[in-house]
């Protein structure tokens, strides 16, 4: 079975795949990856692996890009201090989500699950394991107006709005929606390939950006077809990203 770690942290990266290969000897390691650049770049020109054991927070960004921006379809158990990217986690292909320190008992359950598992990937059920996940982001938000619920399709937002602790749904058609999900709940329930978080105020669909302009200090001036009660300016630092995402 091969293996791919995805770890930033030089000595996690070693003591895991120690603990990986003495759990089982049937196990090949077959790269310690550091970012997601180079993972990215390993998965597009390698054969695809069994497993992956990735990290979450890398230094140049956070593992969900490897996984959007690769071909890979391959199982992943995330390893992170962290416990708030559980969600995300279940949505990027992942089978479980391990906490570091990483435990090794914690670990042989994990590989085990895998195992019980792999009858199913054999077998093709799970062979597209991204694009079936992909759907379980919300086609529908559910919107509060007085006495009615509306039902919103997340295709037809525009925008999400935050502002004075006030989170606004404004869909394509000029309509706004007060909305009781913060943005970082927002943030998980749509699809980034078509939702970008431009800044700490805005998400943004794709589908309604109409050019952007270079801003002051290297930053990026969203223009969109919709009204929007304020500028979309992308910082510096996520000018690139947005750029890529862009391209997608």
């Amino acid at each position: 079975m091969n293996v791919l770690i995805i770890e930033d942290e030089v000595k996690t990266g070693k003591e895991l795949k120690r603990l990986i290969e003495g759990l089982d000897d049937t196990i090949r390691v077959v790269g310690v990856l550091d970012s997601v650049r180079s993972a990215v770049a390993w998965l597009d020109t390698h054969p695809a692996p069994d497993l992956i054991f990735s990290d979450i927070q890398l230094g140049d960004g956070l593992s969900f890009d490897v996984f959007l921006r690769s071909s890979s379809n391959a199982p992943v158990i995330f390893c992170t201090a962290f416990d708030e990217y559980a969600i995300q986690a279940f949505q990027a292909n992942s089978i479980d989500y391990l906490l570091k320190p990483i435990d090794e008992e914690r670990l042989r359950l994990s590989l085990e699950k895998y195992k019980k598992l792999q009858r199913w990937f054999d077998k093709g059920v799970l062979a597209n394991v991204a694009t079936q996940l992909s759907s379980g982001y919300k086609r529908t938000i559910l919107v509060y107006l007085r006495e009615k619920i509306i039902p919103v399709k997340t295709s037809e937002v525009a925008y999400v709005h935050a502002a004075g602790g006030v989170v606004t749904l404004v869909s394509r058609a000029g309509h706004s929606y007060g909305c009781q999900y913060t943005m970082e709940q927002l943030e998980g329930m749509l699809d980034p390939r078509q939702y970008f978080r431009a800044n700490r105020q805005f998400l943004v669909n794709r589908e309604v950006i109409q050019d952007v302009e270079h801003y002051f200090n290297r930053r990026l001036y969203l223009k969109v077809t919709v009204q929007v009660p304020e500028k979309i300016i992308i910082s510096k630092v996520r000018a690139g990203e947005f750029l890529e995402w862009m391209e997608w």
